[in-house]
């Protein structure tokens, strides 16, 4: 198709220079990372992905009955607290086409530009460490990393706009040869709190939080030669300190709860080296980089970080509503920090439909979703609704396909056996589309090349970095019914 080289800017939106398309790199890239391999899907050799989206994919949102691809059910029951967090909506532009999750350590390995609010570090090189040091845009405080595919307006002409914020990845890459400290996260083992007992709680947290704190920043300082060194100067005290703080919370509990609480076993630390080691938790160790070593780079990508096809105008959200809610379960316990939760899939062509979701609908539709791109009545804007999985397996923060340690509750909002309900996040993305431009099938959602811009491939990524105070106020929220906003 012709570009034309012009074109009247469209106000609020931040737009990204076209460029020549860039074949991508094999269906299968081995990359030796530091002694490892990784496999990794790229685009097929020689192949640009298409352009705009199929017009198939779209699909006028009045023909989809009410209720469809929605859980009704688990509007009526369960736990009707909620948590919103305000975090505003990119207004920094904060892009880039990494995913530490599915990625970890591969610069460019989503092939696709995602929208971040939250944490500012979020890149390639994150890891645990670097994502607690960073800021956050949330107003709360919230350091949790929340992130999405960017829509976009393509309408075939040229764009010529300022580059894309480049990410900052000397800091993390730095933190990662480092050792820190790898502690067991209280929050998540909480049996119910009294409210009579929630402020001396979170208190308590806050101190265990700042613990850890100071003794990673007693490692980094650099007089401890040894690890033994370390292990008598910072390990072993902190474990006092550790005790001494989770007995007062148990204390604190259990002078109000009608069965005290056992919160032993939580005290001991354990240390760990470049993102290895640590405690045996099925992934709290995640550290990016695969383990160490030179991050890598997928090739195929241009001088803005974007990949061929994925081109034409970013759409900043109107609004990222982010609410945490019990999921249809009668009582939620926290989330542990770190832990990593995928909506959709963005590969569903090739891994198969299990994963995919619907996500798509327009503002005061959302009694129905679907996997097409939706054209909205006028006065109706466009909207994506990812639901996270919110059963987790009480031990790991992640697992190799990054999809078994966290899984979907059933219709009844029951987990299965063996997992715990943890609070259900709800992001709801809005956008203002132009009706012509719905009706024309001139929107898509950036993806991998293989993809062609299909709408199932919506996905969405969540790392929880709330420390421990904020969560345990999200589960008090949800579970005593409070519509908590901060």
């Amino acid at each position: 198709m012709a570009r034309k080289t012009t074109r009247t800017p469209a106000t609020g939106r931040h737009r990204i220079t076209r460029r020549t398309k860039i074949a991508t790199g094999g269906l299968a890239l081995a990359l030796a990372v530091g002694g490892i391999v990784v496999a990794t899907t790229a685009g097929r050799t020689g192949e640009a992905s298409a352009d705009e989206a199929d017009p198939s994919f779209f699909l006028d949102i009045a023909k989809v009955p009410s209720g469809v691809n929605v859980n009704k059910a688990l509007q009526k029951q369960g736990a009707r607290g909620t948590f919103t967090v305000d975090c505003g909506r990119n207004e920094n532009q904060h892009f880039n086409p990494d995913n530490f999750i599915a990625q970890p350590g591969i610069r460019n390995g989503a092939q696709h530009l995602h929208d971040y609010v939250g944490n500012l570090s979020t890149n390639a090189d994150s890891n645990n460490k670097s994502l607690s040091k960073a800021g956050t845009t949330c107003k709360n405080g919230d350091k949790s990393a929340y992130f999405w595919p960017v829509v976009r307006i393509d309408t075939g002409e040229d764009e010529a706009n300022p580059p894309a914020t480049q990410p900052d990845r000397a800091g993390s890459a730095k933190d990662k040869a480092s050792t820190q400290v790898d502690c067991p996260d209280v929050a998540s083992k909480l049996p119910d709190v009294p409210d009579q007992a929630m402020d001396e709680v979170n208190r308590n947290l806050d101190l265990l939080d700042k613990q850890i704190d100071e003794a990673n920043q007693r490692i980094a300082n650099g007089d401890l030669k040894t690890p033994q060194d370390v292990q008598n100067a910072v390990v072993g005290p902190l474990k006092d300190k550790r005790t001494a703080t989770i007995e007062r919370i148990a204390i604190a509990i259990g002078r109000r709860a009608a069965k005290p609480t056992d919160l032993g076993g939580l005290a001991a630390c354990a240390l760990k080296q470049n993102g290895q080691g640590g405690l045996d938790n099925g992934g709290q160790n995640s550290g990016g980089q695969n383990g160490g070593g030179q991050a890598t780079e997928l090739p195929g990508v241009n001088d803005q970080n974007e990949l061929a096809g994925n081109d034409g105008e970013i759409q900043r959200v109107r609004s990222a509503t982010i609410t945490f809610t019990s999921g249809g379960a009668k009582k939620v316990v926290a989330m542990p920090q770190f832990l990593r939760i995928l909506y959709g899939d963005a590969k569903q062509s090739t891994n198969g439909p299990a994963n995919a979701r619907p996500s798509w609908t327009c503002t005061g539709f959302e009694d129905r979703l679907t996997d097409h791109y939706p054209i909205c009545p006028q006065n109706s804007r466009v909207e994506r609704i990812h639901a996270f999985p919110n059963c987790w397996d009480g031990k790991n923060i992640d697992s190799a396909n990054h999809r078994t340690h966290i899984v979907f509750a059933d219709q009844q909002g029951k987990c299965p056996q063996g997992f715990k309900n943890v609070p259900q996040l709800v992001i709801k993305l809005v956008y203002d589309i132009p009706h012509d431009i719905q009706v024309k099938g001139q929107y898509k959602v950036d993806a991998f090349p293989q993809e062609s811009h299909n709408p199932r491939s919506d996905h969405d990524d969540f790392a929880n970095v709330m420390g421990q105070r904020l969560m345990n106020q999200v589960v008090n929220c949800i579970n005593t019914g409070k519509r908590c906003s901060q």
